[in-house]
């Protein structure tokens, strides 16, 4: 695929098929994720590639006390809005749902004694979006999810993540059974000012 179809079309896909993923695949996503640069060359990541259906059960049991309480009040709302309707049926389907994704992707951080902050966000997630934009080249769907933290001692205990590391992102991964495609975006020219807030610039024709 070429670079600009893969960032384009990578939306968040919930709904996966329950075929496993061959750990060739696994190997060649995980490689491109620990590319991606970090302060200092700290390379504070790891990942857990968790396939057990056990374990991804008992996270499952915890994420959907954590989608329960944070969505569910809001439930009937966030269904009435005709703009947030589509995306909450997917993430609700990924709640009810999330033990039959085929891998799921915990990743970690080395905290140093520090809790992610914005600074140590930009030692991490840029490994996620490598990691989430190579599984898209491959024809995987993925989505960035942290629902999981609400029970972040619990998984730590299950996995046997040891003291000075620190959960930062839970990606379901597998073959989507909807269609990649554009997602809706603000475009550029409305969200982006030249040398000082507020001042716009135009396109070349």
């Amino acid at each position: 695929m070429e670079f600009q179809d893969v960032v384009s079309t990578l939306r968040a896909m919930r709904r996966l098929h329950p075929d496993p993923v061959p750990e060739e695949d696994l190997w060649k996503i995980l490689d491109t994720a620990i590319m991606a640069p970090s302060g200092g060359n700290t390379q504070p990541w790891n990942f857990v590639v968790i396939r057990d259906r056990a374990t991804k059960e008992k996270i499952g049991e915890w994420y959907l006390d954590a989608w329960d309480k944070t969505y569910g009040p809001n439930r009937d709302a966030m269904k009435a809005d005709p703009n947030m309707v589509r995306t909450f049926n997917s993430a609700d389907h990924l709640a009810n749902n999330l033990a039959d994704a085929p891998v799921l992707i915990l990743v970690t951080r080395k905290t140093d004694g520090m809790r992610l902050g914005t600074m140590g966000g930009a030692s991490i997630y840029p490994a996620v979006q490598n990691l989430m934009l190579q599984a898209r080249e491959l024809g995987y769907g993925t989505t960035l999810t942290t629902l999981h933290m609400w029970h972040e001692k619990e998984v730590k205990e299950l996995l046997g993540i040891p003291e000075g590391i620190e959960t930062v992102a839970l990606i379901p991964l597998g073959k989507p059974k909807g269609k990649f495609g554009k997602p809706a975006r603000i475009p550029a020219e409305k969200v982006v000012f030249w040398d000082k807030w507020g001042a716009e610039g135009s396109r070349p024709e």
